[in-house]
């Protein structure tokens, strides 16, 4: 059920559409569990809790574009539309092309920009969208799960993908991932959020320094 709905109103024509949409999302999600569950992780898409976890680190007024990785069916896609401004881009990149059509068909914003494509990709996803650094960048893709030279060549890419002081903020079933984190991104803060099926670890980093005064550099040249 939408926790948003205000409770004790009668079911009108939208409500019925708002939880058809919402139970096909869910099954369409449990099929690809079943076909991919390394890739997914979980039977049910993110609770509200870990999304309030992981996005009240966004700074929203300075968010100009937010890339997402691994949307799946769009629970924290939404979530993100709700808060970004008016003028702010999102670009949500997945492999999965279900999802990706499933995206396409029920997520209607003029700010988001659904990619079919890998995480690793992303520098030359940004440059073909025409669009510069990410303020934010949003993952929950399985990272323990992947090889090693992917995940490897994601974390690069998303390094380098982050402007100056941009972050990048990371939800998943697993703490693995925080020896690469760190090897990339220095400095990593963590929590966890148990109120999730699974119980969630979230990490959030930010691009080195180094990186940061290069950009400057090639900004003034």
């Amino acid at each position: 059920m939408d926790q948003r709905s205000p409770q004790g109103t009668d079911r009108t024509a939208l409500g019925l559409g708002q939880r058809d949409a919402v139970r096909s999302s869910l099954l369409l999600f449990a099929r690809n569990f079943v076909k991919h569950p390394r890739m997914l992780g979980s039977v049910i898409p993110s609770s509200r809790y870990l999304i309030r976890q992981v996005l009240r680190h966004v700074d929203w007024a300075r968010s100009d574009l937010i890339v997402e990785y691994g949307p799946g069916v769009g629970t924290f896609t939404r979530e993100i539309l709700a808060r970004l401004k008016p003028q702010g881009r999102l670009v949500v990149i997945e492999t999965n092309q279900e999802f990706v059509r499933h995206l396409r068909a029920t997520v209607k914003d003029p700010r988001l920009d659904v990619v079919e494509g890998s995480a690793a990709e992303v520098e030359q996803i940004l440059a073909r969208l025409r669009l510069g650094r990410a303020d934010y960048i949003i993952s929950g893709i399985p990272f323990s799960t992947l090889p090693a030279t992917l995940r490897r060549d994601i974390l690069d890419s998303t390094k380098r993908a982050l402007r100056p002081g941009g972050e990048f903020l990371v939800y998943q079933f697993s703490s693995s991932v925080l020896d690469d984190l760190r090897r990339v991104f220095g400095t990593v803060q963590r929590g966890f959020e148990p109120r999730n099926v699974l119980p969630a670890h979230w990490f959030r980093c930010q691009a080195p320094a180094a990186v940061a005064e290069l950009y400057a550099v090639s900004k003034k040249s």
